[in-house]
């Protein structure tokens, strides 16, 4: 495929970033940083959520700081849980903790 160059803003100088979004788009961001969102059925959709709402970390934590609050609310039966439970949910506050620390740093 042959690509005419313009002198800057000559000619038709979308097209140049159109052939480069489109690269992008089909090999992926090559550098530095290299951010890989997934495969989703919406990509426009996920990108508005992102813009609009926030990042996936932000909702995450979002989630964890409710899903706390619910474990601190809820009146759990610990002998009806199994090992593997109980550790979940440790596991689970221990990194709520953790998240807590490094926000306050």
């Amino acid at each position: 495929m042959a690509m005419r160059i313009s002198a800057p803003f000559g000619g038709a100088v979308t097209q140049a970033f159109d052939i480069w979004s489109n690269w992008f788009e089909n090999v992926g961001q090559i550098g530095f940083i290299n951010i890989d969102l997934g495969r989703t059925a919406k990509p426009e959709l996920e990108r508005r959520i992102l813009d609009d709402v926030g990042s996936y970390g932000y909702q995450i934590g979002r989630m964890s700081e409710a899903l706390d609050v619910l474990i601190d609310q809820a009146d759990l039966d610990c002998t009806k849980l199994s090992y593997a439970q109980i550790a979940a949910l440790h596991d689970f506050r221990e990194m709520v903790e953790e998240v807590k620390r490094c926000k306050q740093s």
